[in-house]
């Protein structure tokens, strides 16, 4: 599996969590569960826009890390 069919697989990983996450928020009365459920989704995010960073280069440009 190439680099980015890796990244697609993870970025779709990232996306059903986040979906996952939202529909416990919607039930979500706690307060602690909300600031847990948002915080991972926060992340979650961050993750999605690092992957999507990297699909955007070309093959040849090299990561900074």
């Amino acid at each position: 599996m190439t680099q980015r069919e890796n990244n697609l697989v993870w970025l779709k990983d990232m996306i059903d969590h986040l979906r996952e996450c939202r529909e416990q928020l919607q039930w979500a009365d706690d307060p602690e569960t909300v600031r847990l459920l948002t915080e991972s989704m926060l992340r979650d995010l961050d993750c999605c826009r690092r992957l999507c960073t990297q699909l955007c280069r070309p093959a040849s440009l090299p990561l900074a890390v």
